[in-house]
């Protein structure tokens, strides 16, 4: 079986279909698409012009895929796109914006779960693993790197970066940089490491003891986060692990800065 097209959807003539395609009542998936094998496309979904679809790909019911960004200057006639790695699943009501950049896309990797109502603004770039919960938003040229976890509501202004293995809590708002296997609640308000997400992936005692060292020369001192994660990577002692490396090393790039400790907040708010 090559492909299951309900009566009522509309496939355009040159859109790319992999085998055992399905596309339910109502869709639409327009000519410059390519579905990957065993892909679902189902009721009233919408996928645009320039969209690519790996393999074992779900699109929930009313959501949309490949829409024009919502930037002003943007061009309706930029050749633009989104890329979906395989086995992904977009919910309900989902909306992906395409890139405003001629010829580039919008990633999202393997393995990625977009709840419903969620929003992925143009030029994102999402790791393998991540899970976006219901109703969160990401601006543009948000980064979120793999098996990350963000949880319902939550708000990311333009930019923002969010390393490998966060956990963002539901309705926190961030517009500063998120290290990696750190947990953000509130605003910008870092407390401390994914130690649920960390054990889960059954990482090493010693990983997971490394990174708490790394996460206390960065975040139990007073001063700015970049210039204690420089320190640390000068002293020799820190890191000693590839996870932590990745923690440190982290902090060297980047320009919305970094969401800040609990423990420096409450002392900075006692002085």
């Amino acid at each position: 079986m090559t492909a299951a097209i309900h009566a009522t959807a509309i496939l355009g003539a040159g859109a790319k279909l992999g085998s055992h395609v399905s596309i339910g009542p109502y869709a639409i998936v327009e000519d410059e698409v390519e579905l990957g094998s065993g892909c679902f496309v189902e009721a009233h979904a919408i996928v645009k012009n320039g969209t690519v679809l790996g393999d074992g790909c779900r699109v929930g019911h009313f959501a949309v895929v490949g829409g024009e960004p919502q930037y002003l200057a943007f061009d309706p006639a930029t050749s633009s796109g989104v890329k979906v790695g395989m086995g992904t699943r977009i919910g309900e009501g989902v909306t992906i914006h395409r890139s405003i950049q001629e010829k580039e896309v919008t990633c999202v990797g393997d393995n990625v779960y977009l709840m419903g109502y969620s929003h992925v603004a143009h030029d994102c770039v999402l790791g393998d693993q991540v899970v976006v919960a219901n109703g969160a938003l990401l601006g543009g040229h948000v980064e979120l790197g793999t098996n990350c976890f963000v949880g319902g509501g939550a708000a990311f202004h333009q930019f923002v970066r969010v390393g490998e293995g966060a956990m963002v809590g539901g309705m926190a708002e961030v517009s500063a940089d998120v290290p990696p296997f750190v947990t953000v609640a509130r605003r910008n308000l870092a407390c401390g490491l994914n130690l649920v997400g960390l054990r889960r992936r059954q990482l090493p005692r010693k990983v997971i003891a490394d990174l708490k060292e790394c996460y206390r020369a960065v975040y139990f001192h007073e001063g700015n986060p970049q210039r204690r994660a420089e320190k640390a990577l000068a002293s020799g002692e820190l890191p000693s692990t590839l996870q932590g490396r990745a923690f440190l090393e982290f902090f060297l790039s980047g320009e919305r800065g970094f969401v800040r400790s609990r423990k420096v907040r409450d002392s900075e708010n006692d002085s």
